[in-house]
């Protein structure tokens, strides 16, 4: 009887090994990611994934045909990999491909319904600020709030950076941990917007910015103020200018240097406007649904000119970041009619 007792034993653990990854309850999945080492990633679909998802969690859809290409394109295989799913068949579906391909992975049991049971908490959208748009053929564009100047764009499977940093306004930032980088658009080389820490990990990433950074990284495609960037058929990049024009405040960003950026991903129109003031250029820019605009005196923008330069640009929606102790609060109230959303940036 013992033997056989044994016997069976052996033949679960066999089973166990040839899954080729590991399931584990609620309380042990917590631990494995406490550290921040393991990559925690949710393989639901998007829709499930900003309901609410486990803290620190990247979306990865498992039932996409592109799945491990993605995986590829976003996970580090050198560093652990802990998955889950709204109760465990997904997760384990994706968890044998991914331990197929050489990753050591675990598995929540049970999913996001044991994690919720065990009264663990997930994050949702307004906690995150992620703010969602859509193209005019349909698709998706997702927009990360991160701190101060830095945010990063999901769009079409792509992720893209904007000013990457590592620490801001007491917040870090493990971009190993974050969704790998497509394409990194760096406005100038300033300490708040230009870190190499965060570019040491966005190395396979197209880095787009001004000559003075790509002096400085020894890499990158160079735009000056004007020039016009086409990234793929539905997405372009065109730089514009971003300086100080106010008497006392050119040192900050002399004119001609920086970048400001206009993205556009399938006809989305985004302007990223960098550090600069209400500059005469902003009447050439025309037709925009999404608008960064930075407000702190004296690098930037005053409240003030935030909304002359609002009123000159006509954007759908603004989103005033780069603000740090600058009160926005009454922003909303000086642009009725324009959609302006205020994110945690700073």
């Amino acid at each position: 009887m013992k033997r056989y007792l044994f016997i069976c034993l052996l033949a679960l653990v066999g089973l166990s090994s040839c899954k080729g990854f590991e399931t584990v309850p609620a309380d042990e999945f917590e631990a494995r990611i406490a550290d921040g080492k393991a990559q925690l990633v949710d393989v639901r679909t998007r829709e499930e994934y900003y309901a609410g998802y486990i803290p620190g969690a990247i979306n990865i859809d498992g039932r996409l045909t592109i799945f491990m290409d993605l995986v590829k394109a976003s996970l580090d295989p050198a560093l652990p990999v802990a998955l889950y799913c709204r109760s465990g068949k997904r997760s384990a579906e994706a968890a044998k491909q991914l331990a197929k391909a050489g990753y050591q992975v675990c598995d929540l049991e049970g999913g996001v319904l044991a994690w919720s049971a065990a009264g663990k908490g997930l994050i949702d959208i307004e906690k995150n600020e992620v703010d969602i748009f859509t193209t005019p053929s349909g698709k998706e564009v997702y927009f990360h709030a991160l701190a101060h100047a830095s945010f990063y764009i999901v769009y079409d499977e792509l992720n893209i950076y904007v000013d990457p940093v590592t620490r801001s306004g007491g917040k870090e930032f493990n971009y190993l941990m974050f969704p790998r980088a497509n394409y990194v658009l760096l406005t100038h080389e300033h300490g708040d917007h230009f870190d190499r820490k965060a570019l040491s990990v966005m190395t396979n990433a197209q880095l787009v910015t001004n000559a003075r950074c790509a002096e400085m990284t020894g890499y990158g495609t160079v735009m000056a103020n004007g020039d016009e960037l086409q990234l793929r058929d539905d997405i372009k990049v065109e730089a514009v200018p971003a300086y100080n024009c106010t008497e006392g405040r050119t040192q900050f960003h002399p004119k001609g240097r920086d970048n400001g950026f206009i993205l556009t991903l399938d006809g989305l129109r985004i302007y990223i406007a960098g550090d600069t003031e209400d500059v005469p250029e902003m009447a050439d820019i025309k037709d925009i649904d999404v608008a960064f605009l930075p407000c702190n005196q004296p690098y930037t923008m005053t409240p003030d000119q935030l909304v002359n330069a609002a009123n000159i640009i006509k954007p759908k929606t603004v989103f005033p970041y780069h603000y740090s102790s600058t009160d926005v609060s009454v922003l909303p109230g000086l642009l009725p009619g324009t959609d302006v959303r205020i994110r945690q940036y700073q």
